[in-house]
Parts: structure tokens; C-alpha cells; sequence
């Protein structure tokens, strides 16, 4: 499946952004789509996860009530929902598609196919 993620921007420290991951060439259907980012010199780490068939969803501790991640069946597309943003949340933010099991959601390795990252800066 193709990604394409977008949404990204700048905003200062404590506003909001919603990133989108649209699939292209086939459904989401039976797969988990996550959501990482990467810091310039730091390894690509886990953010969110949502299992598109019954919307089990997985967050890191970072971001865990700041943060939500959705699905809109209709559009064929996951959203991140960002709140209270912090300067650390400065990243790339990819998408990803694939079928790790509900444990193995933060695996980077697990996932197949990867859309292009969105930059996203907030600012102190």
C-alpha cells in the first residue's frame, strides 16, 4: 500500500496539529497503521498505532493523552491528532503500514510499506 502523510508545520508549544496518512493502491483493510517520528540525530521511535479491523490503538508514554490516532473508514485514511505540543515533539512524522501483533506495535521493523514524513517544529 502507498502512504501518503501530510499535516505537518510549525507551531508554538502548546498548540495543535492533525497529521493524515492516506493509503493509495489498496485498503487499509487488515493491517496496523502507525505512526513514528525522528529527530535529527536520534534514532525513528514509536509514537502511535491503530489496527484498522476493530480500532485497537497503542500509544507511547510520551505522548499518551496528548495524542490521538483515528481512522476514517470512508476516506482510507489514519489521522494523528496532536495536543498541547511541546518542543520535544519536533520531528519527522511518518506513517507506516503493517501486520505486527498487538505487543509488537512499536516495532519499526514490523511495518512494510512507509509514506514520505511530514516535518512537524513547535516552537518555545
Amino acid at each position: 500500500v502507498q502512504l501518503q502523510a501530510s499535516g505537518g508545520g510549525l507551531v508554538q508549544a502548546g498548540g495543535s496539529l492533525r497529521l493524515s496518512c492516506a493509503a493509495s493502491g489498496r485498503s487499509f483493510r487488515n493491517y496496523v497503521v502507525g505512526w513514528f517520528r525522528q529527530a535529527p540525530g536520534k534514532e525513528r521511535e514509536f509514537v502511535a498505532a491503530i489496527k484498522w479491523n476493530g480500532g485497537t490503538t497503542r500509544y507511547a508514554d510520551s505522548v499518551k493523552g496528548r495524542f490521538t490516532i483515528s481512522k476514517d473508514n470512508t476516506r482510507n485514511t489514519v489521522y494523528l491528532q496532536m495536543n498541547s505540543l511541546k518542543p520535544e515533539d519536533t520531528a519527522v512524522y511518518y506513517c507506516a503500514a503493517g501486520s505486527p501483533i498487538l505487543s509488537a506495535y512499536d516495532q519499526t521493523g514490523l511495518y512494510r510499506d512507509w509514506g514520505q514524513g511530514t516535518q512537524v517544529t513547535v516552537s518555545s
